[in-house]
């Protein structure tokens, strides 16, 4: 296990009607003025916007509004977000809606108190030392932006897709009430667990050793999601299902799974280049990188990958075979993409072109030596071959 720091600040108000308690939290941590961010209608159509307007106002906190956030968030907003909080001496932004309207906040939190630009600080992932302080009411499980550290803006003038991360981004506070994730579509529910169990796998595939109590934590977590989604695909409204998906996407990437190893993330890069050049849902795209990546990476540890299919997806281990239970892990998973998600585990599917593999290969941000990941290192040519993988 490697050395590690790990601090978690985020205060959580989880369960029925905690929306209520906006306005007494936003108070307890010090706010006076709040930007209310928000997406394009769900909220507001959902009444739950009006709801947390009215818990600001009976708790005195004065506030202004700025919705339009956009699925793969836009950096125009971000920047229309940092001249109000300027104007407006804005003291925490209140993000209301899922990851996009999160991760949103979280750029503005970062432009409206530095003078350099946002997306040199984003794009050089300059070190921070400051940034209003962010809160959330979340109506989707998925990112884990609710308490993570980090944030995910596309400027789309350059087609580009960028994580930035900084411990001042852990939100101070978030609010969960499953009851609001009830009239999801389908679809949007789909991507939303695809995208937490993607954070789970990128802790999982590690190059380090004696790392198995957060080897089995990540196993619980995948457990638990793959039981609980087989209920809300059935029964929507299912509150217990809906309460343990939205904690499990909150465990999977506030890093409590992830510390003391060394985590991979090349699949979220390179489906960042999907998501940033077709604007395809981050879920859809991950559902499609992942189990190629899977396949081609495989018999770089093969102990770790029949592991999984052992513990999580209940392969009979094969030990004369290893390789053959680590496939049928993948294909196990496969399976529950298409059968229980029912999202696209193609580029064609996807809507994704073949003749554009080199251009995705091209725009993915390599790191030392010319390598993207942790788990097995991938050179360019090694990415080109697993969007091959995926058409």
């Amino acid at each position: 296990m490697q050395n590690f720091d790990f601090r978690s600040p985020t205060y959580f108000a989880f369960g029925r009607d905690t929306e209520h308690r906006a306005g007494e939290l936003c108070r307890r941590f010090g706010a006076k003025k709040v930007l209310l961010h928000y997406g394009q209608g769900s909220v507001i159509r959902s009444g739950l916007l009006d709801r947390v307007k009215q818990s600001l106002e009976a708790a005195g906190v004065d506030f202004v509004e700025l919705g339009g956030v956009v699925p793969n968030p836009h950096l125009s907003l971000v920047y229309e977000g940092i001249e109000i909080c300027r104007r407006e001496s804005v003291d925490l932004i209140l993000a209301v809606g899922a990851g996009s309207a999160i991760d949103s906040a979280k750029a503005i939190a970062v432009g409206a108190v530095n003078q350099e630009d946002i997306w040199q600080l984003i794009t050089e992932r300059k070190e921070i030392t400051k940034a209003l302080p962010v809160a959330t009411v979340l109506t989707l499980p998925a990112t884990g932006s609710e308490a993570s550290s980090s944030t995910v803006i596309t400027n789309t003038a350059t087609k580009q897709k960028y994580g930035f991360g900084s411990e001042l981004l852990r939100p101070v506070f978030s609010i969960m009430n499953p009851e609001l994730t009830f009239t999801l579509p389908q679809y949007q529910t789909a991507c939303g667990i695809m995208d937490m169990m993607s954070h789970l796998f990128e802790r999982y595939f590690t190059p380090s050793t004696g790392v198995d109590l957060t080897d089995r934590m990540i196993e619980a977590c995948l457990l638990s999601i793959i039981d609980n989604t087989k209920v809300v695909m059935q029964e929507p409204v299912n509150y217990d299902a809906r309460a343990n998906l939205m904690w499990a996407g909150t465990l999977a990437h506030n890093n409590i799974v992830g510390v003391g190893r060394v985590q991979d993330w090349s699949s979220h890069a390179m489906e960042h280049e999907l998501s940033a050049l077709y604007d395809v849902a981050h879920g859809a795209g991950l559902a499609v990188v992942f189990p190629a990546f899977m396949r081609y990476t495989m018999d770089h540890d093969i102990e770790r990958y029949a592991q999984l299919a052992s513990r999580v997806w209940q392969v009979e281990p094969q030990f004369k075979n290893l390789r053959q239970t680590a496939l049928a892990g993948i294909e196990a998973l496969e399976a529950f993409i298409r059968d229980e998600l029912k999202l696209p585990l193609s580029f064609a599917e996807l809507g994704a072109k073949a003749e554009d593999i080199p251009y995705l290969t091209e725009r993915c941000r390599f790191g030392a030596q010319d390598k993207l990941g942790h788990f097995r290192p991938l050179s360019r040519a090694d990415v080109a071959e697993i969007y091959k993988l995926a058409l």
